[in-house]
Formats: structure tokens, sequence, C-alpha cells
């Protein structure tokens, strides 16, 4: 057995070993530290447990769309995308698959750490509390990566989860969703165990006038298991476990087009919350990828991706000494490891023989240490940081052999780089009344080119797009100002307008027709205007957000043609609006109107993804004593979405689905 299957199972064996021990009342909560003061003077965003679990497809992207402004490279969720379009901004800061956003669970990067891609299949809503999600810049305390912001997942602990909860859910396509947790007392603290299981023959992604005999459906099938320990040390002294294990294999456009994930991840917290309060964290991942490469011509494989292992540690400390009733001081330290190795076959399309033989990969560290501080003055809160970050990218290499003789085709062996880069983040949040406040905030952050973009060439035919290992970092600076409304008990509004700019931005440049490669192009620049409001009036209750972004790319060179263009993928509006009823005790109905509004694929802006606008709808109904009915209907009026245009030869999107089930929870 695999070393991460052991430590994954020295996690879990405990929890079921204890779950039936009694014990105290619950006294830890499972999370990290609190807020700071200075948290509102950024464009935040929290969404509470309900509005993660009760969206129409189940999936945690569904629910972060409910945040105007973030997206994923494609309008696909997990279901029908391939693994690496995953990547998550925020902004209209993207122009690649990788994420500009950082993601972290229980204070963990779960960022893929080969591609970047977030593995949402693997994180179940139902496991989750909340999610605070800044949008905008500064790595600050949160680790270098969060160019267009951080997106918190915080776990949900015993107490929220009750001791044994889950659902089953089938559509009208025969697909299903089973998911389950037991959440038992363990000691002087809690235990979660879960597991969800996603399966179904898909919809075909490719419209009816272009099917041809080879065309599948796009299925999938995926699960996950998790398990946490939560326990107290002492009085102000809280440990928290979690291991993670994870597979997801699915099929897009051909059959044989086949691609697959799998994923271990533990990690350890311990948080004191004492007078010298302390969240040190420490995590390894071990991650891999295959995917198979059908020719759109000829319908047979023509690269087999047969192996892309990968792995990660790291780890963080930051430390808050009592300063006084009116500092909340912030020092620490993170680190960051990815290592991660490409082996992969060309195929002849007409012979199936292996032509080519390719192996590429390199590692990337990440060394940053940190200081902040926030300053309450009154009604007044200051707060500034910097942020200091020593990365090294280091033993990259891509080598090529002869599929029929063996012989060397290609040995290039990168120079290794490392350099220092500082940034900052400084912000101020004033009340100026007791339900107005006035927000501004500036800021600078830094992202590493991943391994993927650096060493790993790929195919979406007819298009190849080539790495490029000289790739600089991509560096923001921006600021923002906003304003928070509170009128009244259960309303509020927010509007913030901001200036991003992502210098050296790795995007993927046409060099001819059929062949792109990823380039630094010298800025992409997002100016826009973000709106949310929230209004609860006794049953009834509205969460909306609007996003408007203009951004355009710059570049020189190779890459002047792309001046004033739209980087690939984003969309100028963006806007969710989510109208709910609440009965009776324990009814949840909810409609979900999404618009997303035209993109382009390339970044010469000749393939349009038109504008789609999308109704959800949910409904949890009591039935008997912890049992409820639920229903949900992904894409009410059948939309067409285009998620892919290249030339023509499109992908659409979920149409419309109607699910159906039972949800049990005590």
């Amino acid at each position: 057995m695999r070393l991460q299957y052991l430590l994954l199972a020295s996690l879990i064996l405990p929890v079921a070993a204890h779950a039936e021990e009694e014990g105290p009342v619950i006294v830890v909560t499972g999370r990290g530290l609190d807020a700071t003061p200075a948290t509102p003077a950024y464009d935040t965003v929290v969404l509470d447990r309900e509005e993660i679990t009760r969206t129409a497809s189940g999936r945690l992207e569904d629910a972060l769309s409910n945040i105007a402004g973030f997206q994923q490279f494609r309008r696909s969720d997990s279901r029908s995308s391939n693994p690496t379009a995953q990547g998550a901004t925020l902004r209209a800061l993207g122009g690649n698959a990788t994420s500009r956003a950082l993601v972290l669970l229980d204070g963990v990067p779960m960022l893929d750490p080969f591609f970047g891609y977030v593995p949402f299949s693997a994180i179940a809503p139902e496991r989750l509390d909340s999610i605070r999600v800044t949008r905008g810049g500064g790595s600050g305390p949160f680790g270098s990566g969060a160019l267009a912001g951080t997106i918190e997942l915080d776990s949900a602990n015993a107490a929220t989860l009750g001791l044994l909860n889950g659902q089953a859910l089938v559509n009208n396509r025969g697909e299903t969703e089973l998911s389950g947790t037991l959440a038992p007392q363990v000691g002087d603290g809690f235990a979660v165990v879960s597991g969800r299981w996603d399966r179904g023959q898909g919809f075909y992604t490719t419209p009816d006038n272009q099917r041809v005999p080879a065309t599948a459906r796009a299925r999938y099938d995926s699960w996950s298991a998790s398990g946490r320990l939560v326990q107290p040390l002492g009085d102000s002294l809280e440990l928290q476990l979690r291991g993670l294990a994870f597979e997801d294999n699915r099929t897009l456009r051909f059959d044989g087009a086949d691609s697959g994930i799998t994923g271990q991840d533990v990690s350890a917290r311990l948080v004191s919350r004492g007078p010298w309060q302390v969240d040190a964290v420490a995590y390894a991942q071990w991650r891999n990828f295959s995917n198979i490469v059908i020719s759109s011509s000829q319908f047979t494989p023509v690269l087999d991706q047969k192996d892309t292992p990968a792995s990660g540690q790291g780890g963080k400390l930051e430390v808050r000494p009592p300063v006084g009733p009116d500092h909340v001081l912030r020092l620490g330290a993170d680190f960051r490891r990815a290592e991660g190795d490409l082996k992969e076959d060309a195929l002849s399309a007409f012979s199936g023989l292996r032509t080519e033989e390719r192996f590429a990969g390199g590692v990337n560290t990440d060394l940053g240490l940190f200081v902040e501080d926030d300053w309450t003055i009154g009604r007044l809160v200051l707060t500034g940081g910097l942020r200091a970050d020593r990365y090294r990218i280091m033993d990259g290499y891509y080598r090529a052999y002869s599929g029929s003789t063996g012989a060397l085709v290609a040995d290039e062996i990168y120079p290794d780089r490392a350099d220092w880069e500082v940034s900052y983040r400084a912000g101020v949040a004033f009340d100026a009344t007791d339900a107005l406040r006035l927000r501004a905030a500036a800021y600078s952050g830094l992202r590493l080119p991943t391994l993927n973009e650096l060493y790993r060439p790929f195919v979406v035919f007819p298009v190849t797009t080539e790495a490029n290992a000289a790739l600089e970092n991509e560096r923001l600076e921006g600021f923002e100002a906003g304003v928070d409304w509170r009128p009244m008990e259960g309303a509020s509004l927010s509007l913030t307008a901001f200036d991003n700019k992502v210098k050296d931005a790795i995007t993927n440049v046409t060099l001819e027709p059929n062949l792109r490669q990823r380039r630094n192009i010298d800025a992409i620049d997002a100016q826009g205007v973000e709106l949310g409001g929230q209004l609860e009036l006794g049953q009834v209750s509205f969460d909306g957000t609007l996003a408007y972004t203009d951004a355009t790319m710059s570049g020189t060179g190779l890459a002047a043609d792309l001046d004033g263009f739209r980087p690939s993928q984003t969309p100028k509006w963006a806007a969710s609006a989510t109208l709910g009823w609440h009965p009776r005790e324990g009814w949840n109905l909810a409609a979900t109107l999404r618009h997303v509004g035209r993109q382009y694929e390339d970044d010469q802006e000749t393939d349009v993804l038109p504008a789609a606008t999308t109704v959800d709808l949910f409904a949890q109904v009591p039935l008997a004593r912890g049992v409820s009915f639920v229903g949900r209907v992904e894409n009410l009026f059948d939309e067409e979405i285009v998620t892919r245009n290249q030339g023509g030869s499109m992908d659409l999107g979920t149409p419309l689905t109607v699910w159906g089930g039972f949800r049990y929870g005590f």
C-alpha cells in the first residue's frame, strides 16, 4: 500500500474506532483563527451553509457561481469538462486555464501541484459550513497565488452536521448522486467521516449537427472520502487532522477520450486561541492525471497522457501576539513545494503506433514571510502588511524519444531560477454610521507559473498549445474602493469599484491558425464594478450579485496584436440572483437566475461564446422526522450554453436536468 493511503488511514481509523464512545459536550470549533477587524476593508462575500447546499447541481462550483465575477476557464462544470480546465479566477483576470484565485480548504491550498486546477468534484458542498471569498489581490497571510482573490472553504463541525446525515438523488437521465456523513462526538472533540459518489451517462456536449458515429456522451464517475478528527489539547489549544482521497473519471466528446484524476491529501492544524494566538498548518498532497486525446478527423487516439504524478508539501505558521486591544498583529511564514512529471505517448492516428515518447517536469518552491497589523481607532480600522517571497523554479526538463527506434529526439535541461519578490496590501474601513461603512484598499501579489505552463504542451484538436519554460512570474497591482450599507435589519447593499492589473500575464498566444504558445504578455488590465445585495422579509429572501468588468490585454513583440483585446473566456457582464421562500419550518424553496455575457474562445476575438441566461430551481420539503424530499432543476428553460468554439467546432453545457431524491439528517 502506498504511503499516502497509510497516512490517510491513520487519520480515518481512529475516528471509526471511537465512534461509539460517550463524552462531554463538544467544546471545539474545528476552524482556524477568527477573521481580523480589517477583513471588511477588502471586498469580501460570505456564503453560508444554506447557500452552499441548495444549488440545482449539487456542485461546489455552482455555489461559487452565485458570486458574480467567479468563473472557471470554461462554462462547464466538473461533470463535463477536462479537469485541467477547472482553474478558478475572479474579476475577469483569466486568459488561460490556471487558477488566479487561491482556494483554501481549512487553511490548505487545494490547487493541483502540477496544473493549478481545483478538484471541485472532491470537495462535497455538504461537508462545508461557509465560504469566504475575498475579491482582489494581496497575498499577505494567505500565500502566493492570490492574484484575483482568495476563496476560503471552512468545513462544517459535528454540531452543524448532526450525528448522521445523507442524501440520495437520481435525475431524468438515470444519473445518481449519493453522499453520507457520520459525525460522532469523540472525547472532548468530534470526528467527521464522509463519502460521496457521483456517476452518470452524461449528455451530448456536441451539437446535433456536429455528431459523428464516434461521438460520445460526457460520462462521469467520481468518488471522494474524507475524515476529520478535532480534539482539544488544553483550555485554548485545538488539534485538527484531516484526510481526503478522491478519484474522478470522465469521457468528453468522443469514445475513448477518457480523462481521470486521483488524489490523496493529509493535513494537520494546531490552533491556539490563548493570549498568544497561533495557527499552524502542515500538509502533503499526491495527485495524478491521465488523458487520451482523440483525433477529430480520424477518431482514433493521437496522444496518451498516461501518467502525470505530482506532489505538494507545505505549511504555514501564523502568530498573533498580545499587543493591546486596539491592534491585531500577524507575523508568520509559509512554504510550498510542488513537484511533478509528465509521461505521454504521441500516437499515429492511422496505425495507432507510438511515434514519440515524451517526459517533462520540474520543481517549484516558495517561502514567504509576512507581517500585517490591524489598528482600530474608534470607528476607523487601518490595516497594512508586507510579504517577501523567496521562490525557486528548478530541475526543469523536457525529453523525447522516437517511438519506432527509441533514439533521443530532444533533451532539454532548463536553467534553475531563484529570486525574491516583495508584495504589500493596505486598507481602511470607516463606519460613518451604524448602517454605513466606507472602505478602500490597495495591494500587490505574486503567482509563479505552474509546472503545466512551463513544461507541458497540450492539444484540443485542431489546436496545439506549446509550453514555455522561460515564463516569468505574474505580478498584480490594484486598488479598490467601496461602500457597505445596511439600511435595516435583514437588508444590505454593497458596491465596489476596482482597478487591477496583472503584469507579465501568462496567456495562450496564437502563433499560427492551429498553433499557440503560453507567453507572458505585458499585462491584463481590468477595471469594473461589483454590486451585491441581500434582503430578508419574513419567509422570503433575496440574494443578488452583479459584476461588470472591462478587461483588456496589452502586448509587445509577437503579442503586439493583442492590444485592446479581451482575455480569452472572460465576460464583461456576470450576474446571479436567488429568490428564496421558507413557508414553514424545514422548507426551503429557491429559484436562481444567472447570466454570463459574451466571451471569446481565443485571444484574437474570432470565436464567440454567446451570452447565456439560465434558471435553476431547488426545493426541500420535510416528510417525516429527519427525512426531506429534495427536488432540483438545472437549466429550466434548456438554454443552449456554448462552452467551447474553435472555428465552429462546439461543445455545449448542461441541458435541462431534473433531479429528485431524499435527504436525511438528525
